[in-house]
């Protein structure tokens, strides 16, 4: 081939490799589709079938097709927002997502599932998350790696970019049929590999590595980041009374809110909160980030079998 044709040639083979790539992409995309509905109608059999091994098999099943779903070349871009089953959030500096969900158990706890999507650029690095919360028992006092995770279904992705960056991840917890517990834990990476749990929460009697809240079940609890302010704002939790000091599980609001404040890359606990001076969103906003207790323990009470 001459030198002139060659030349001659190249728009038409630009065109023709243009062509391809979007063909490419357009059979990716019709690809991911069927598997965003194969995993809606699972997601729904996992959360809405009452019978236990019925919603156990369609978690294995999501579980498979999900994987599946990943592997597909740039799936990092599908959002899979149809799947509402499930929490999907993207770090703000799109460094990763995050995919989280949970399955209940026949006597009404919980166990969580979820994996880490690393944006690639194309071919898939994930790790997945395995919830080993039963055996944590201290969990404010640990740092854990993907196979020993505080399982939870995470709402929200506060990066810090601080010496070392990281990512504080609010999450719900479930728990039992009479307590529902949320987190504040902290994400990070060392060497490229996922750790959970860093000494950053400062105050209220210690330094913890992830924050741990429990109150009852029938009961709803404000957990919420304020960005314009830097500040993690909460409901006070409080016995109803003195009897009930050591049983979380009677555990409510009382009214008042603490936070924790970000201050040079840690965060500073700060009790009696004014709420006149923290955005009058707040209280609204929550209902619309999490799954909210009351209504979930109603639907676990008609799930949980009752003895005769």
């Amino acid at each position: 081939m001459t030198k002139k044709l060659f030349v001659s040639l190249l728009p038409l083979l630009f065109c023709l490799q243009t062509y391809a790539q979007h063909s490419d992409e357009s059979a990716h995309i019709n690809q991911l589709k069927l598997y965003e509905d194969t995993l809606k109608t699972l997601g729904k059999t996992f959360i809405n079938n009452e019978n236990d091994l019925e919603r156990k098999n369609a978690n294995y099943k999501f579980i498979k097709t999900m994987v599946n779903a990943l592997k597909v070349p740039n799936s990092f871009l599908f959002p899979f927002d149809s799947i509402k089953t499930i929490s999907i959030l993207n770090s703000p500096d799109n460094r990763f997502r995050i995919l989280t969900w949970p399955i209940m158990n026949q006597d009404g706890s919980y166990r969580f599932y979820g994996t880490i999507q690393m944006n690639t650029g194309g071919f898939l690095k994930m790790y997945p998350l395995e919830d080993l919360s039963p055996l944590l028992k201290n969990p404010e006092d640990s740092v854990t790696d993907t196979h020993k995770w505080l399982g939870a279904q995470y709402y929200k992705i506060i990066p810090v970019y601080a010496a070392k960056t990281y990512y504080v991840l609010i999450g719900w917890k479930g728990n039992t049929v009479k307590s529902t517990k949320k987190v504040l834990d902290v994400l990070s990476f060392n060497n490229g590999e996922p750790r959970f749990g860093m000494p950053v929460f400062d105050g209220n009697g210690k330094t913890r590595k992830r924050v741990v809240f429990e109150y009852a079940r029938q009961v709803s609890m404000l957990l919420r980041y304020v960005p314009e302010q830097n500040l993690i704002v909460f409901d006070h939790l409080s016995a109803p009374d003195a009897k009930m000091k050591d049983k979380p599980e009677s555990f409510g609001p009382d009214l008042t809110y603490d936070g924790y404040k970000l201050k040079n890359g840690r965060w500073v606990y700060v009790e009696q909160l004014d709420m006149r001076n923290v955005q009058d969103n707040t209280s609204e906003a929550i209902d619309n980030d999490y799954v909210d207790p009351k209504k979930q323990a109603i639907k676990d009470k008609m799930l949980v079998p009752t003895s005769h």
